[in-house]
This record gives structure tokens, C-alpha cells and sequence, in this order.
């Protein structure tokens, strides 16, 4: 089964805001066996909704749009899709109570007639009642298409897709089984993977594909296999990861449905009891970030500092103004320093420490612009690399995260 996902507003069209509504009906409809055949955005347009419902109609059976939904004139969705339908808009008291409800408890300005227009909905859909807003979701049948309007507010939308459309989906069709399995690999390029990997791609059966999903420095292999049915589906998707995992062992750091590089650090420091503190200059605190993404991070991670300039360095971790003056701030001996001061003033187990030019300027270094140095110290080794990273600063810093946790892994790993 094919789907689309609609989402209207021009403040999407002029990267007013990001879209992750697409993303996130993506995935629910994924998880239930719907294929998405397109995601498209369009304007607050009459025109443009319905030659965009008009198209979505030749390729798919289930069309869900986001947005357009407001009580004021420029949200035009739910008229649009009257007309579409050949309907007419009619008073809900169910809905008109809901945003009564709303503004008695939660807005204190008083409720106003447009809103009470909120209320007003096509007579011959199904309407989805929102509890956490004034716009109500609206399931229509139009001559065998299904459409289901929400409203673009992200948490609004999410309730209506986890508690109305993807139980109403499921008992209205009938559904294959989809199923992925993710492994992440630090270490090598993409090509290189897949060249390694050419034979097993092969091999694999017609109903099972390889995606390569790589992103500065780090590649996701994504295994999804596709049948009616399940047995047949789970038997050769796992047959298939355990044929795979021995060709990527060397650079496998974990699936993708156990977490992230982060969790994974957090279950080899947790089970090691270890712990961990970083030491950021060109990084400006994106490792620290990132470490605290994970739910009780507290547990195994001690704290960091960002010390972008020199005297910082100096100041709080001890690094040697000599050692800076002998070597610039950008190189293996200052982020070693800075590594071991994290060690010293955080009493941790490991530590991560960056220094680097990532541009636009050269700043207190003369190194190239892109040049990092990582150094991963423990209480009885430190392991310090330096690379070019490029030219771009997001991607230098982003490629900086991504390899010192890579390297944090490895050293992990050794103990």
C-alpha cells in the first residue's frame, strides 16, 4: 500500500521552520507495512491543495496532510477539502466542546468567534477529536481514497497519528510486514563498504535490500525486508545480518534499535563502570551535548569544559603556555594536555579533548583550516590522532563528534 504525506504551509516553502511532521508519519507508517511514495509541500493554496490531492490519488491510496488547519483566513485546508469532496461544513458539539474545554483551563484570553469556527467540519468525515488543541483531524472516504487532514502543530499531530490513524489504518487494510535491522559502522567510507559488500548484495533475496546511509564519518547499513509473510520476513532478515556482520566486524559499533553512538558508549561505560569527562575547543561543547542526550548520563559522565581560548586551557587544565608557544594551540601536545587535565579535574576514568582550526579563520593557529586533533586519555594510556576535516565549519565539527566518539569506542573496547 502507497502513501503520501501532504504538508501545506508557506512558512515551510520559505525555511521558516523544518518539517519533521514528514519524518515523523514516515516512520509510524513504516513500522505498520504503508510504503511512502512521496512527501510534497505545497502553499495555502485552494489550486495547489487540490491538484496536489489530485496527484497523490493516481499513485496512492492513503494521502495525510499536515498544516493548513488555523482559525484564521490564510489556513484554508478544511474549506479546500469540502469542495474536494463535495460536502459541506457543519457545527460538531463534541468538537466545540473540546475548545471550550481548552480555553477554560488552559488560555486565558477569552474564546473568540473564530475559534469557535474551529468546530465547523465537513459533514461526511470521521472526525479525530484533538486534546491537545483546537483543531480537530478529519478521516474522509473519498470515493475509495482515503485523506486524513491534521493540524501542523507537531505534538497535536502525533497524538492523532498514534491514538486515531494507525488503528484506523490497520483495520481498514490489509497490510504486509515491514521490518528493518540498522548496523553502525565508524572507521570507513561508504564505497569502501559497499565495494567490501558487493558479493553479499548480490546474494541477498529479492524481497530484502541494502541501504548505505552515511553521515560525516560514519555509515549505517540498513538491511528492510518487505513480505506477506511475517515468519518467512523475521527467519531471512535475521539469516541475512548474520552473514553480514562478519564482513563489517572490524568497523561495527552496534545496531541502530539499541540506540545510538551515544547509548553505546553509555552500556560500555556502564558496564565497565567507568566513567567519562571531555575537554572541547573547536568542538564548543557539541561531545558534552551529545554525551547528555542519554537518559541518567550522570551515572558514568563527570562533566567538561569548553576552552576555546589559550588562556583557558592554561587556566583550567594546566596546559603549559610553553607547550603552546612550542607547539600551537592547534596540536597533538595541547590536546593530550588538555586530556589529561580533564582526567585530573574530573577524576574520571577516560577523557575526550579536541583542538582545531574549523574555520572560517585560522584564529590563534596557523594549522590548515579543517585540522583536528583528538586525544582519548585513561589513567595508563592516551591515543591522540589529527585529521582533515575540510573546509565547511558544521561539517568539521560534526566530523570531529563523530570520530572522537568512534576512537572513545575503540579504547573502550581495548580495556
Amino acid at each position: 500500500m502507497n502513501a503520501e504525506i501532504i504538508t501545506i504551509g508557506d512558512e515551510i516553502l520559505i525555511g521558516q521552520i523544518i518539517d519533521t511532521n514528514s519524518a515523523f508519519i514516515a516512520k509510524a507508517l513504516n513500522r505498520i507495512g504503508v510504503s511512502v511514495f512521496q512527501i510534497t509541500s505545497i502553499q495555502d493554496d485552494e489550486d495547489h491543495i487540490v491538484e496536489a490531492l489530485n496527484n497523490s490519488r493516481k499513485f496512492s491510496q492513503l494521502t495525510l496532510i499536515t498544516g493548513g488547519l488555523g482559525p484564521t483566513k490564510d489556513d484554508i485546508t478544511k474549506k479546500t477539502l469540502c469542495s474536494y469532496t463535495g460536502d459541506e461544513l457543519v457545527l460538531n458539539e463534541l468538537v466545540l466542546g473540546d475548545v471550550e474545554t481548552i480555553f477554560r483551563k488552559y488560555i486565558s484570553t477569552p474564546i473568540s468567534e473564530l475559534n469557535r469556527q474551529q468546530a465547523m467540519v465537513p459533514s461526511k468525515c470521521e472526525v479525530l477529536r484533538n486534546e491537545f488543541g483546537t483543531a480537530p483531524g478529519m478521516w474522509f472516504n473519498h470515493n475509495g481514497h482515503i485523506i486524513v487532514s491534521l493540524p501542523g502543530v507537531p505534538y497535536e499531530m502525533k497524538a492523532l497519528i498514534d491514538k486515531f490513524v494507525i488503528p484506523k489504518i490497520q483495520e481498514n487494510f490489509n497490510l504486509p510486514f515491514i521490518a528493518h535491522k540498522t548496523l553502525m559502522t565508524y572507521g570507513l567510507g561508504e564505497s569502501a563498504i559497499a565495494e567490501r559488500l558487493d558479493c553479499f548484495e548480490e546474494e541477498l533475496p529479492n524481497f530484502i535490500k541494502l541501504a548505505y546511509l552515511p553521515n560525516l564519518g560514519k555509515v549505517r547499513l540498513r538491511l528492510s525486508a518487505k513480505n506477506s509473510d511475517k515468519t518467512l520476513l523475521e527467519k531471512n532478515l535475521n539469516q541475512q545480518v548474520a552473514k553480514l556482520l562478519p564482513l563489517v566486524s572490524d568497523i561495527f559499533v552496534g545496531y541502530e534499535d539499541e540506540g545510538d553512538d551515544v547509548t553505546f558508549i553509555a552500556k560500555l561505560l556502564l558496564n565497565a563502570d567507568k566513567t567519562l569527562s571531555v575537554a572541547e575547543s573547536c568542538t564548543g561543547g557539541s561531545l558534552a551535548e551529545r554525551i547528555t542526550t542519554v537518559p541518567g548520563a550522570s551515572e558514568y559522565f563527570k562533566g567538561g569544559v569548553v576552552v576555546y581560548s589559550s588562556e583557558s586551557k592554561h587556566r583550567l587544565l594546566g596546559v603549559k603556555n610553553e607547550t603552546i608557544e612550542q607547539y600551537s594551540v592547534v596540536s597533538k601536545e595541547v590536546a593530550e594536555e588538555m586530556a589529561l587535565g580533564a582526567l585530573k579535574q574530573f577524576k574520571s576514568d577516560f577523557a575526550i579533548a579536541t583542538t582545531g582550526n574549523a574555520g572560517p579563520t585560522k584564529g590563534e593557529s596557523d594549522a590548515e583550516i579543517g585540522t583536528v586533533f583528538i586525544s582519548i586519555a585513561s589513567k595508563d594510556s592516551i591515543k591522540t590522532e589529527k585529521y582533515i576535516f575540510g573546509n565547511q565549519r558544521v561539517k568539521v565539527i560534526g566530523k570531529a563528534v563523530n570520530k572522537a566518539f568512534e576512537m572513545l569506542i575503540k579504547e573502550i573496547s581495548k580495556k
